[in-house]
């Protein structure tokens, strides 16, 4: 691909320093993703500028119409505080008819939003856990179709936000305790869910008009099953030293069920198209040991600093960090093209 100005769109406080010299791996972890992806850019032969973003899109206009890059390379994962407001900026890029990598304002919205995307999903019989919302301030009666053990999470936040051993409950009182806990510490709604006892899978997808779906990737708990639920918590997901003591990885799931692999990839496939995603996405699913599977949640714009498990799983598939990342400006134009396409 040749050399374009790529803007490389990314919260106010996550802008990486230009060298990683004497800083510890906790310190970088916070703009990891930024680092890497913005380094790779570079390394690439393209022409990079970083703007940090927080409540004012002054700035990004002024870059977009002196500057005039080729495209916006989108890392925010919030805007004004708020997680699902940075939707609106990508909504503002079409609006400059600015191309940009990854998912569109209609899909970030309607992912984020875990209620709205089950009550697709179920719509489109895509196997998705019993679950309840509750909302925030309102008095509630637990469904007598849901049976415990429940999980209970944020109907919004991501990033495990909010989300422990704690979150897994098993009767009338650990659920009250949980869905106040998320109300007050999350300020949304809450989501139960029934708990699915089982493998945690992850499926990338990648593109547009056509779709590429990258291997199967589990999360391996180690030995946390023998002492707690297995679940992908804030700690499992973040903390080294605690990934450490556990014996926590991800990687290729192996031995999966004979066709399982091909199920998963025309499954994600459905959810990607049911969600009316763009760009790329991570599916998360759980697999009951008699091989059953259910979608948890759609993760539009996932995690793609080198080191995850998205870029992981593309390079398994042959696609190394460098085009990965190329190939995600690729489609993204690709999006854009179709969009003012339709337009005229």
């Amino acid at each position: 691909m040749k050399p374009r100005r790529v803007l490389v769109l990314m919260h106010e406080s996550l802008v990486p320093p230009a060298s990683l010299k004497g800083l510890s791996d906790k310190e970088i972890d916070e703009f990891r993703t930024e680092y890497d992806v913005k380094a790779a850019l570079e390394k690439a032969g393209h022409e990079v500028k970083a703007l940090g973003l927080g409540d004012n899109l002054s700035e990004l206009r002024s870059i977009i119409t002196d500057w005039k890059p080729d495209v916006a390379f989108n890392l925010l994962e919030e805007f004004q505080g708020i997680v699902t407001y940075d939707q609106y900026v990508v909504a503002f890029l079409e609006l400059m008819k600015l191309p940009y990598t990854g998912c569109n304002p209609r899909g970030m919205m309607i992912s984020r939003d875990k209620a709205l995307s089950k009550q697709i999903l179920s719509y489109h019989r895509i196997p998705t856990p019993g679950f309840a919302v509750i909302r925030k301030g309102q008095r509630y009666r637990l469904p007598r179709k849901l049976k415990f053990p429940l999980f209970v999470k944020s109907v919004t936040e991501d990033a495990s936000l909010g989300i422990s051993q704690a979150s897994v409950v098993p009767d009338a009182d650990k659920l009250k305790e949980r869905i106040e806990f998320i109300h007050e510490q999350t300020n949304s709604d809450a989501l139960i869910e029934e708990y699915i006892e089982g493998r945690e899978l992850y499926v990338g997808v990648l593109g547009n008009d056509r779709l590429r779906t990258l291997p199967v990737w589990e999360m391996d708990f180690g030995t946390l099953p023998d002492v707690m639920a297995g679940i992908a918590t804030r700690k499992v997901k973040w903390d080294r030293r605690y990934q450490k003591k556990h014996g926590i990885r991800t990687g290729v799931a192996q031995n999966l069920p004979e066709g399982c692999g091909a199920y998963l990839d025309k499954l994600s496939k459905r959810i990607f198209r049911s969600l009316y995603l763009s760009g790329y996405a991570r599916m998360d699913f759980r697999m009951r040991p008699d091989g059953s599977v259910f979608v948890l949640e759609a993760n539009c714009n996932p995690n793609i600093s080198r080191e995850e498990d998205f870029a992981e799983s593309a390079l398994a598939a042959g696609l190394d960090y460098p085009a990965l990342l190329e190939q995600i400006i690729r489609v993204g134009n690709n999006y854009q093209a179709a969009w003012r396409a339709d337009e005229e």
